[in-house]
């Protein structure tokens, strides 16, 4: 099992809006691990998530949607703390712009005593969005990681302000969680956030020089590069798509990287060490596509592995 670590909530999308008095909502399950742990399935991978995972209505709802794509609630600790809400707004090139509504809720609310600590059945670990930075999941979040270095770890900070607006804090984390990870997939929004003013090359070579085997910089609809800590250098570029929204585009691209790796005949950590560069091209451009079919139609919709296979 790949257990995916963050949080769980519901994305609140804005449907119409007809008066001063009436506006419609469509509801989806949702947040970043959330999205991953569902991908990963869908792409045939026995996947968890461990999060706090609420006994509310919308709570009992996300342990329904989980089961129902095969993501293990092993790991998920139930609380009565509320569900987390997200209300995503779209502007007209699709992209989202979120709400968060989390004070005290039951994803955020997990500390450190509460975890359920991962068994030998669980190969990998993967981290990133508020749950890596905010207080005090993100505590549980960075003693997960520490605990045991024999695992595969992938990170994608996927940096959210508006749960947690102190970027130095979101630095720090970033460093802590970096130090035991083996791929680090970033977006270009978030390492300009992070490090402004940086060349990306130079940020890649700097992770890897802390012990990352693996940088990946994505930047939306544009080229996806890769840098491995052998020295290797590729990259890909999306195919052209409609773009209905892009939620979830950055959830695919990592759920299909971190599947690619795991199935890398000499292990995951191995792979990401010494991937070579065709190797690595086919690799980024097998993420972008899945990320290009996600982004064709509404909300985080993760691709199954048939429809992406049939786009290759």
């Amino acid at each position: 099992m790949f257990l995916v670590c963050g949080e769980a909530l519901f994305d609140f999308f804005l449907e119409s809006e007809t008066g001063p008095a009436s506006a419609t909502y469509a509801a989806r399950a949702g947040g970043s691990p959330f999205n991953v742990a569902v991908g990963l399935a869908r792409l045939g991978v026995g996947s968890g998530l461990l999060c706090g995972l609420s006994t509310d209505l919308l709570g009992a709802r996300l342990g329904q949607v989980l089961a129902d794509e095969g993501v293990s609630t092993r790991y998920a600790v139930p609380t009565d703390r509320p569900t987390t809400l997200s209300l995503v707004g779209l502007d007209a090139a699709g992209v989202p712009a979120y709400q968060f509504y989390g004070r005290g809720s039951a994803d955020i609310g997990l500390a450190a005593e509460d975890l359920r600590i991962p068994g030998d059945e669980v190969v990998g670990l993967h981290f990133g969005s508020y749950s890596i930075a905010a207080a005090p999941v993100a505590d549980a979040m960075a003693r997960l990681a520490l605990m045991d270095e024999r695992r595969f770890v992938s990170l994608d900070p996927n940096v959210r302000l508006n749960v947690e607006p102190d970027l130095d804090i979101w630095r720090e984390r970033l460093e802590v969680l970096a130090s035991r990870a083996d791929a680090l997939k970033v977006s270009a929004e978030d390492l300009d956030l992070l490090r402004p003013g940086a060349a990306h090359e130079n940020v890649a070579a700097d992770f890897i020089s802390k012990g990352v085997s693996l940088v990946v910089i994505t930047d939306g609809g544009d080229m996806a590069v890769g840098w491995s800590a052998g020295g290797v250098r590729a990259a890909a570029t999306p195919p052209a798509t409609t773009v209905v929204d892009t939620v979830g585009a950055g959830d695919t691209f990592q759920a299909v990287l971190i599947e690619s790796l795991l199935r890398a005949p000499e292990g995951p950590r191995a792979a990401a060490r010494e991937v070579n560069g065709d190797r690595l091209g086919a690799m980024l451009a097998r993420c972008a596509r899945a990320a290009a079919i996600t982004c064709s139609r509404r909300g985080a919709d993760l691709p199954r592995a048939a429809e992406l296979e049939e786009q290759g």
